[in-house]
């Protein structure tokens, strides 16, 4: 069932990574790097390659699992991972959930980021890599397409990220798809667990893996996977670049970085006058990164197109209330969001 050899052939999957992580800069030689495993083929097979290439980069690995308990056989799958590292030499991380009762996508991933999270700031591994694929990018484009989430939601899954300021999300096989995983685990002969929730339709990501996209294949493009993935690369250069520009505007529009305004600096306030200028897209974009800093939770298209409609209106105008109780209005050339309504 396991394979404990640390001698491999190098395939062209290691000369892809290899160039990959020199091309994009992704980790760096004697990095410390926290590898997640599910026990899957894309978290396997990232955890052989890195093995592999670990002579040539002098990293420190380690792997984590985590276990949300759902499924009768994790405890059987945690410790077929903790097997696994025992034989490649890696030290082993286990966390398990305690009464995870929300069993929904969502809940289950912030779970699992903190957990990461957790382990790599107690052990000081300032990276932590995930398994994720072009396959998966693919999925996540159309399942958050189907949400409505706006180009950053069709290109949610970037190559890398900065979860804290010491330790960052890198996805390394972002250019790899889920056949060419399994392909490369069969050859290296390592188990995969099949987990059988990923046959489970009454999640949508399943539907869209299993259904949806073995019909985009079929009907419109048998490349579909690659083309919605390279979709998510060109939208990932162009939200970076209007994010810069949406910060750089923001900080022109608050108050503290203006001369001779007689209004208080410790207000949520921005300037409309200079955003009135700007296009749409950047003035969306600077209303959110605003609202974010100043609301209890993410604000939603319509919060934020509820601010846009104030920055052409008459002095006065106001919204009705945002989460929290907040309430903007107009006063001059501002718009104000009172201080004692939002969050702290």
């Amino acid at each position: 069932m396991l394979n404990p050899s640390n001698h491999f052939a190098w395939t062209p999957l290691h000369s892809k990574i290899h160039q990959t992580l020199r091309q994009r800069q992704l980790l760096l030689p004697n990095d410390r790097i926290l590898i997640a495993v599910s026990g899957g083929q894309d978290s396997l097979c990232l955890a052989k390659l890195l093995l592999d290439l670990r002579r040539k980069w002098h990293w420190q690995l380690a792997i984590a699992h985590c276990d949300h308990g759902w499924r009768p056989d994790s405890k059987a799958n945690a410790e077929y991972v903790a097997q696994l590292a025992h034989s490649w030499d890696l030290p082993f991380h286990l966390v398990t959930a305690e009464n995870l009762a929300d069993h929904s996508e969502a809940s289950a991933r912030q779970w699992r980021y903190q957990v990461l999270e957790a382990i790599a700031t107690e052990h000081n591994y300032g990276t932590i890599v995930l398994g994720h694929t072009q396959s998966d990018r693919a999925e996540t484009l159309l399942f958050n397409l189907m949400r409505g989430t706006g180009a950053d939601g069709l290109q949610a899954l970037t190559w890398q990220r900065q979860l804290t300021d010491k330790i960052k999300l890198v996805r390394p096989l972002l250019e790899v798809t889920r056949s060419q995983t399994g392909e490369f685990c069969s050859g290296a002969a390592i188990f995969i667990w099949e987990d059988a929730t990923n046959q489970d339709l009454k999640y949508a990501r399943n539907r869209i893996r299993k259904e949806l996209i073995p019909y985009l294949c079929t009907h419109f493009n048998p490349q579909v996977e690659q083309q919605i993935a390279q979709t998510a690369e060109l939208l990932r250069a162009e939200v970076e670049y209007l994010e810069v520009i949406a910060c750089e505007l923001l900080q022109q529009c608050l108050p503290q970085n203006q001369q001779k305004v007689n209004s208080n600096p410790e207000k949520n306030m921005v300037n409309r006058r200079i955003l009135f200028t700007a296009p749409l897209a950047i003035q969306r974009r600077m209303m959110r990164r605003w609202l974010q800093k100043v609301l209890p939770a993410n604000p939603n298209f319509e919060q934020i197109e509820k601010l846009i409609q104030l920055i052409g209106s008459s002095n006065g105008s106001q919204t009705d209330p945002f989460p929290g109780g907040a309430i903007a209005r107009v006063e001059g050339d501002w718009i104000i969001l009172d201080q004692s309504t939002t969050k702290n």
